[in-house]
């Protein structure tokens, strides 16, 4: 089966669905989305969305805490470009219906939450919820729009460059790199669907479930960094991978956040013996930013041996805390946790990666007619660590500047008649019987990935973890040429390679900045290593 666009979108979170909202505007899209629409990264974002919408903070604030947060890393054209842009962004999320809490004085203006590594109030949020009300109005507006097409239970395989099609013998033209689509499964049937596009967009999303413990979707499994890297496109910053500090504590819960809006009203991190710690590690205690936070955290439970430490908000009144984290505590509540009288067991877990494929300021990479927006992209925004609720900004505003700048190249491309690419061959393919060898391989990447490659590294760590992940990709490769195609087998390969590549820039940057920290260079390098690690097929 063969489907033709003008443009493909690979994901649905807050950056393939506000680029298809704009996009629509020029031409067909089709949105592609491996499980149901709703179920994002988007959708489980907490805290909210940072802007500068008050008149006692200013752009010099926000550039100055994205820039120290990134740890000497960021693009400061990038930071500004974005930062500056935030607040027509949030003024256009109004537009669409999104409800942002207000003040509770009357006065209409937006109720600005407080979060590590910011000076200043101005995380625009909706209680706890931010995330969920910004996905369900986004779809929304999709769903009135006749122009975009929504492919649920579709999962990208791997993207139609030119070179597959000079491979194959369908086009001879020797010109630079493009992509023309992507080879896609449809989960509900078995069958693999050829959608041709014009423009190619990959907002997937991020990776964390390559780790034993992620605040993330079980969607996340690094789908769009994979199959760019296959097709060619360059990939900075892998091993900056983002450990959230506080993820909720219980053999019953499963990937549950406790946002850092939670210390930004108060919260305050506890050992096992009910001590204070954070003074020890950073003059602003528990609103450090997060890789100190997480750092710290990861200390204190090697020093005493226990499994958790304690986020206490106890000391604000329960009818505050009910009305501003109402999920937080009706989740808690369930693990009969009552967090207005008792502090919350909480430790670090996988939560964003600041690194991704690499763009330039309109999204592009370096394969025409391909952008990459949103978490899977690594703009220049992060550097070395992520800024708290500066994600769903980015994607806010890559999601802009990709459109705009695509209905350029769609325009300059409608002389073009769409190629046809080869329907999908599955050869000698059969269907297998033996998904242990699926389940075994992708419980071994996540606890490799956990134990050598988490919150402190070393270099034996590291060599010993690309070791066993090379065994396991072997095996794979085998795998995957011999059976026919499921989800499960895709997201393992998927993991697989991009543990190869978190593993690689890991090894390659000689030094301890952001994110990053090895114990066999606990110093930065700024000499050195005050640059990006780029790599590519």
């Amino acid at each position: 089966m063969e489907i033709m666009t003008d443009y493909l979108v690979i994901g649905s979170g807050i950056a393939g669905l506000s680029f298809a909202l704009k996009a629509a505007k020029s031409g067909t899209v089709a949105i592609i989305t491996k499980k149901e629409r709703m179920e994002t990264s988007t959708n489980y974002a907490q805290g909210g969305i940072a802007s500068v919408v008050d008149i006692n903070d200013s752009f010099d604030f926000h550039v100055r805490d994205t820039l120290k947060s990134g740890d000497g890393l960021c693009n400061k054209k990038i930071v500004d470009i974005v930062v500056k842009d935030g607040p027509e962004r949030i003024k256009e999320l109004i537009q669409f219906g999104v409800n942002f809490s207000q003040m509770s004085d009357g006065s209409g203006d937006l109720e600005l939450g407080m979060e590590g590594g910011h000076s200043k109030r101005r995380v625009v949020h909706t209680k706890d919820h931010t995330g969920r009300e910004v996905e369900r109005a986004l779809l929304e507006k999709v769903k009135e729009n006749k122009k975009i097409t929504v492919y649920e239970d579709h999962m990208a395989i791997d993207l139609i460059t030119k070179s597959k099609l000079i491979k194959r013998g369908i086009i001879s033209s020797e010109t630079s790199e493009s992509c023309w689509g992507a080879y896609v499964l449809n989960e509900d049937n078995g069958q693999v669907v050829t959608f041709i596009a014009r423009i190619t967009v990959i907002a997937t999303g991020g990776a964390g479930k390559i780790y034993l413990y992620t605040s993330n979707p079980d969607i996340a499994t690094g789908d769009g960094v994979a199959i760019g890297y296959r097709a060619g496109v360059k990939v900075a910053n892998m091993e900056f991978v983002q450990f959230h500090p506080t993820c909720l504590y219980h053999p019953l819960a499963k990937n549950f956040l406790i946002s850092e809006a939670v210390r930004g009203e108060g919260g305050i991190l506890l050992d096992g013996r009910g001590n204070r710690f954070m003074e020890k590690y950073h003059p602003m205690k528990d609103l450090a930013f997060r890789d100190v936070v997480a750092r710290s955290i990861y200390l204190e439970l090697k020093k005493s041996g226990d499994e958790c430490v304690y986020l206490d908000i106890t000391h604000r009144s329960p009818d505050f805390i009910k009305e501003r984290f109402p999920s937080i505590y009706e989740n808690c509540l369930k693990y009969h946790i009552d967090i207005t009288s008792q502090p919350i067991p909480v430790v670090p877990a996988a939560h964003y990666m600041c690194g991704g494929i690499m763009t330039d300021e309109n999204g592009a990479t370096n394969i025409k007619n391909l952008y990459a927006i949103g978490e899977v992209a690594c703009t220049g925004l992060h550097g070395a660590n992520r800024l708290a609720s500066n994600s769903l900004l980015e994607a806010l505003v890559f999601a802009k500047r990709a459109a705009e700048r695509s209905e350029k190249e769609l325009l300059e491309n409608m002389h073009i008649p769409l190629s046809k690419a080869p329907l999908w061959d599955c050869g000698g393919a059969t269907d297998s019987e033996e998904m242990i060898v699926v389940t075994h391989n992708w419980d071994e990447i996540r606890r490799t990935m956990w134990n050598y490659v988490g919150i402190v590294r070393t270099n034996k760590r590291l060599a010993r973890a690309r070791t066993r992940i090379e065994n396991i990709q072997a095996e794979i490769r085998e795998y995957y040429w011999d059976f026919i195609v499921t989800r499960d087998l895709l997201e393992l390969r998927n993991i697989a390679l991009v543990a190869e590549l978190i593993i690689t820039c890991a090894s390659m940057r000689k030094e301890s900045r952001g994110l990053h920290y090895n114990l066999d260079y606990p110093e930065k390098d700024d000499e050195h290593w005050k640059r990006n690690t780029v790599i590519w097929k």
